[in-house]
């Protein structure tokens, strides 16, 4: 399956709790309506993250399908008019960007409910190729980052290649996502050799300059 990745801020002027209350309920009714939908999660920045300042994002929305010719079929439903029109009611689509990615599980685990999701949108070093990049991130770094011992579960979400096509660069080439029973785990995992090495392999394959990240609570909407 493919999975589509939408990552975007809330409207100005709109509460945080109102932005996550209507995303959760309402909206999510409207999507739940597109065709060929095989799952949709949504997750949401913790309050805590707008403690020092706004988060790069509010959250994102996780949208797996069949295959590129049923996303491309979602997309153009008359269904999916309706979603977008909803966004213009608490998304401001100036921030709003997409990846279409294919997911790889680095490290499988069973999540407790409300687990803290850390997402971190990652952009590869310019002198490597996709597929050099792609290789490292998975094959090297994956399984240093799977060696933390209180990481619940890990998964890569990859660019697809149809991304590139005709020299376009997408907004990120991939996102890196790890579940912990809770912030507090997260915080103990740092100080760990394992994080040690994971985050000193980085700049083997990472852009320079800080990493976006969002922690977030995961709400599964259609299973």
């Amino acid at each position: 399956m493919l999975k589509s990745v939408v990552f975007f801020k809330r409207r100005a002027g709109m509460a945080v709790e109102e932005f996550q209350r209507y995303w959760l309920t309402t909206h999510a009714d409207v999507v739940r309506r597109l065709p060929g939908l095989r799952r949709y999660v949504q997750s949401h920045t913790r309050l805590a993250g707008y403690a020092k300042g706004e988060p790069v994002y509010d959250g994102i929305a996780e949208i797996w399908a069949d295959d590129l010719p049923a996303l491309r079929a979602m997309v153009e439903a008359p269904e999916h008019a309706a979603v977008l029109a909803d966004e213009a009611r608490f998304i401001d689509r100036a921030t709003q960007g997409a990846i279409v990615t294919q997911e790889h599980v680095i490290k499988d685990g069973p999540v407790p409910p409300g687990a803290a999701k850390n997402v971190e949108f990652v952009t590869r070093r310019p002198d490597l190729t996709v597929e050099a990049f792609q290789r490292h991130w998975r094959m090297v770094h994956g399984p240093l980052g799977a060696s933390i011992p209180v990481i619940r579960r890990y998964v890569q979400s990859h660019t697809t290649p149809e991304r590139y096509a005709r020299g376009r660069t997408p907004r990120y080439d991939g996102i890196a996502v790890t579940w912990f029973d809770s912030t507090q785990t997260m915080r103990v995992s740092a100080t760990t050799p394992e994080y040690a090495a994971t985050r000193a392999d980085e700049p083997n394959f990472i852009a320079p300059g800080p990493i976006p990240i969002i922690i977030t609570t995961e709400h599964v909407i259609v299973p």
